[in-house]
């Protein structure tokens, strides 16, 4: 069963019209009619959140459901996402959403649901929490580098359009040495993982790219844009 990661800089049901992002997540699943659910601990569980997934996956031939830490009602949260075939996870506030999984196992589970076929990403914190380190606002100040999950190596960097500081950021960190080799995307772009490997640099809007910034062999920073196929 191949391991799929999908994750989304910004746009999606959260913050853009377009259902592109939406329905090339739930084509993933190759299912008819697949079994999607969201995660919204970076949030708090926000309802207006909720609100969002369940209006734009009513649109759509699948069934949703959502897995709340803050109001809990399922009782077994493994066997809740070994059920789905798609997992999306909101943004929010990495730093607290990973302390909140590790504490209750949900990282763990999280990883045998990964393993076992289901297809599992996000958006903003739903993005960078899977790699080695991200590019975080989970603190007051400047952008910090948080550790994340490390399913995927290097680091990642959401909203680089979207958000003034995120480039300058980056960069900033990459170069230092503080990042390893990292990802960005631009609200709109994604990036399709499979076993491990991109597979895929997708986007519902023309004029969004995604990006690799690395140092090279003299030291100097290397920021390269890739290009995306527009679903558009």
């Amino acid at each position: 069963m191949a391991k799929q990661l999908i994750v989304l800089g910004g746009g999606g049901f959260s913050m853009e019209k377009s259902p592109l992002l939406d329905q090339y997540f739930l084509a993933a699943t190759g299912k008819a009619w697949p079994r999607i659910g969201f995660i919204g601990t970076a949030s708090g569980d926000a309802e207006n959140y909720l609100y969002k997934f369940y209006a734009a996956h009513a649109r759509y031939d699948c069934v949703a459901s959502h897995l709340s830490l803050f109001r809990p009602e399922i009782t077994d949260p493994l066997a809740w996402m070994l059920a789905q075939d798609a997992i999306f996870v909101g943004g929010g506030n990495t730093r607290a959403m990973l302390a909140l999984w590790k504490a209750w196992g949900w990282d763990q589970a999280l990883r045998q649901a990964y393993e076992a076929g289901v297809v599992i990403g996000g958006i903003s914190a739903g993005m960078i929490c899977w790699f080695e380190y991200g590019l975080t606002d989970s603190m007051a100040g400047e952008l910090t580098v948080l550790p994340g999950l490390g399913w995927l190596p290097g680091g990642a960097c959401p909203h680089f359009d979207g958000e003034a500081k995120r480039r300058p950021s980056l960069r900033q960190q990459v170069q230092a040495g503080a990042m390893p080799g990292s990802w960005a995307l631009d609200d709109s772009a994604a990036l399709h993982f499979v076993d491990g490997q991109l597979h895929r640099v997708v986007s519902s809007q023309p004029s969004a790219q995604a990006w690799w910034l690395e140092l090279g062999t003299d030291g100097q920073l290397l920021e390269r844009a890739v290009a995306p196929d527009c679903l558009a």
